[in-house]
């Protein structure tokens, strides 16, 4: 992971803040909808830097370092990034941190109070799983699902780079609690990933809406397209794609000299291929419908819904189920907030 520094930027004498965020969760379609709002003339986001990061203060674990992209914490580097936007009516960027970081909320809220907030949920079963395995196809990960869950949940250190936070990043009451709180539902729009699907199957009256929150012109409707779905499921083509993918040394090369439009071509054209995603394990998908259907039910009272759209996964959880509820919380994901 690297960090990136530099000089300061004004405009009129006062900093250009981005008015929108969106904050997560991470592999609920985050990037997909990054792509198609950069398309409408009236919106910008950083190109190079899709997820600056800048807001949650990332601190990566020594082993960590390099296994994830670019992040920026320095301010005036963070402003820079949005310098050529100053002619557009909305500017903004996606940092998936943010949905999770306990404090992003209360850093953006005090340079951009009036910001809109855009939240994508996804069933955390299935985001816990697309999450493992992307860290397994690029070699940051080489346990079994069940015994990743394990190992990561009983983490002595919690942290966004740090660990893995597949459970963590599903706990979604509190984290959109903090959002609501802060800046007030009309300005906190909450998507789902069933939402992001129907974009691409064409639903321009979903397009739509968002282009309205974002308070921009919904003529250019027609032109947005939203047929293509960033970072869909693709297997390693071998393991030892997987074990180049991982190596510290790859990273940082890829990181540091490769521009990003290059080495995700390498990345998609030589060392994955196209695959339907395994089956999950069955351990695996009770345990996690006994972890989070707690957190559903409470994200359903917050938001005042029935909300089936979470329970995909979970709707076949066995008979081991209630057992697996008894596990006890980590104390370091306590200190969390949960």
């Amino acid at each position: 992971m690297n960090r990136i520094g530099g000089s300061e930027f004004r405009r009129g004498g006062s900093e250009l803040w981005p008015n929108f965020f969106i904050v997560g969760a991470a592999k609920a379609g985050t990037t997909s909808l990054y792509a198609y709002l950069r398309q409408h003339p009236d919106i910008f986001m950083p190109e190079d830097v899709k997820e600056p990061h800048y807001f949650a203060e990332v601190r990566p674990s020594r082993a960590q370092r390099y296994a994830s992209p670019v992040y920026i914490s320095d301010r005036d580097a963070y402003l820079r990034l949005f310098r050529a936007g100053k002619t557009h009516r909305a500017i903004g960027e996606a940092s998936p941190s943010y949905l999770w970081s306990e404090a992003a909320p209360a850093r953006i809220h005090a340079v951009a109070p009036e910001a809109r907030i855009i939240i994508i949920l996804r069933d955390p079963i299935e985001r816990a799983y697309s999450h493992y395995l992307m860290d397994f196809r690029e070699g940051a990960q080489h346990l079994p699902f069940f015994e990743a869950l394990q190992a990561d949940w009983h983490s002595p250190e919690k942290g966004w780079a740090v660990s893995n936070l597949y459970v963590e990043l599903g706990f979604y009451a509190r984290q959109i609690e903090r959002y609501l709180r802060l800046f007030g539902e009309e300005r906190v729009h909450i998507l789902f990933h069933d939402d992001l699907r129907r974009l691409a199957q064409g639903d321009r009256e979903g397009l739509a809406a968002i282009l309205r929150f974002l308070d921009v012109d919904v003529g250019p409707l027609a032109r947005i397209d939203t047929s293509r779905v960033e970072n869909g499921f693709a297997a390693p083509r071998a393991e030892w794609a997987r074990r180049i993918a991982g190596a510290h040394w790859a990273r940082w090369i890829g990181n540091t000299f490769v521009p990003h439009r290059l080495g995700a071509f390498i990345f998609n054209r030589f060392f994955v291929k196209a695959s339907p995603p395994p089956p999950m394990d069955p351990r695996a998908r009770d345990w996690l419908a006994a972890m989070f259907e707690p957190e559903i039910r409470a994200v359903e009272t917050l938001l005042a819904r029935h909300l089936p759209q979470l329970r995909h996964a979970g709707a076949g959880a066995g008979a081991t189920a209630p057992m697996a509820a008894a596990v006890t919380m980590p104390a370091a994901a306590i200190a969390e907030g949960r």
